[in-house]
């Protein structure tokens, strides 16, 4: 098959996925977006790839790290961005799109492109972005907010039924694409996985820990976006449960708004133990988990369902045990409790974080048994090959039989169901 897998966020399991289809001997184009403020997978090409795999980083404004959060900017850049992708498409001429992590605009110019041009359209639902979009336009823009949130979900709706096929990352998303108008028989369910073969386990002392002087140091280690999902706050509080303790460090890998504010805390409040730094390559990784004694996982009440944050699957290939406050119905806190790679608190349960905390901190045991438990749960499931099949299966449907869009693709008119 000819197939164009586009992954905006360019994170490490989607372009494993690429690979090891272009392996089997697919035409893989694989893009993504350039310049993100975001963690990235292995975006260049190796020497093992395979000469059926094209790597392609389409660019982004340079400015758009700085102007993120500046809507109306930041939706003129996504949608130059949608634009640049629909022409992409038009050069390569796929048989199949699927597209994740994608903002709503640029998702849906994907969907009308591959319309035109008789190419089966896959969404790969790792988030609803209408939904996230509504939040924020509410705390934004309190007088048209509600507005901006109902035409984003139109939009987003609109996309959905332009899709062959609809691949989501747990069954709590399933309900959500009913209220959209999506039958079941249109979704896929294949949970997220983590490069288990790109993330090896690597001995606690290792040069990334020597190079930071974390040897011999217990360490709370926090990687990933900071972003509206998340609250810095927890980490902050962290650190200043553990200022007493000099054998304590609390290492904060992340860059923007939260990262910065953490930084600010760290100079106004004397949190000599706590280190924020930029984010790291993904070849550095496997030393930087392995440094952890304790991974921490944060995300926001209102997202929890549909948000599962896919660091706590990367967590899970470095055999350490995990610490999160997030809400307990997410898909990440359940695997967590479920196979006892480690504990979980309610994103406003700071007492019991801490507490938490102080558990892992004090108790060997404890961390030596969640950390078995974190490993042995990767390699049950993050097989690639299992996973590859699976989505070959559901590109094969996707060729076989497609349905027509309720509406008609060069205009925004809905008509009659």
């Amino acid at each position: 098959m000819r197939l164009l897998i586009h992954d905006y966020a360019g994170h490490p399991f989607q372009i494993q996925l690429s690979r090891e289809l272009a392996r089997r001997g697919h035409s893989v184009v694989h893009a993504f977006a350039g310049g993100l403020l975001t963690p990235r997978g292995n975006l260049q090409r190796q020497p093992d790839d395979s000469e059926q795999l094209e790597l392609i980083e389409v660019p982004m404004d340079p400015n758009y790290r700085r102007e993120k959060y500046r809507f109306f900017r930041r939706r003129q850049m996504e949608l130059k961005y949608g634009k640049d992708l629909a022409n992409l498409i038009r050069e390569k001429r796929p048989e199949i799109v699927i597209s994740a992590n994608t903002p709503t605009e640029p998702q849906l110019e994907i969907a009308r492109t591959c319309q035109k041009l008789n190419t089966r359209f896959i969404v790969w639902v790792q988030d609803f972005y209408s939904l996230a979009v509504t939040r924020l336009a509410q705390k934004k823009l309190p007088v048209i907010g509600n507005l901006v949130g109902w035409w984003y979900r139109l939009l987003e709706k609109r996309t959905f039924r332009l899709a062959s096929r609809i691949v989501v990352i747990t069954g709590d998303f399933v309900p959500i694409l009913k209220n959209f108008g999506i039958p079941s028989e249109e979704v896929v369910i294949i949970p997220n996985w983590a490069p288990l073969n790109e993330l090896p386990q690597r001995p606690r002392e290792n040069p990334w820990s020597t190079a930071r002087d974390l040897n011999g140091k217990f360490t709370f280690l926090y990687s990933g976006t900071l972003a509206m999902k998340h609250n810095p706050d927890i980490l902050r509080r962290l650190a200043v449960a553990f200022l007493p303790d000099p054998q304590v460090r609390v290492i904060v890998i992340s860059e923007g708004p939260g990262a910065d504010y953490l930084a600010k805390c760290k100079e106004s409040e004397y949190l000599t133990n706590l280190d924020i730094l930029p984010f790291q390559p993904f070849s550095a990784v496997p030393n930087i988990n392995a440094t952890a004694d304790v991974l921490v996982a944060i995300l926001e009440s209102d997202s929890g369902i549909f948000s599962v944050p896919s660091k706590v699957l990367t967590y899970l290939c470095a055999g350490r045990p995990i610490l999160a406050a997030m809400p307990s119905g997410n898909l990440a806190a359940r695997i967590i409790t479920a196979c006892r790679a480690g504990l979980c608190v309610e994103p406003a349960d700071t007492e019991g974080f801490v507490q938490a905390a102080h558990h892992f901190r004090e108790n060997q045991l404890a961390r030596q048994g969640c950390s078995a438990a974190s490993r042995a749960y990767a390699e049950e499931n993050f097989d690639v090959t299992r996973i590859a099949n699976r989505f070959e299966d559901c590109f094969k449907t996707s060729l076989a039989q497609t349905r027509e869009p309720i509406y008609h693709p060069a205009t925004l008119t809905i008509l009659s169901e």
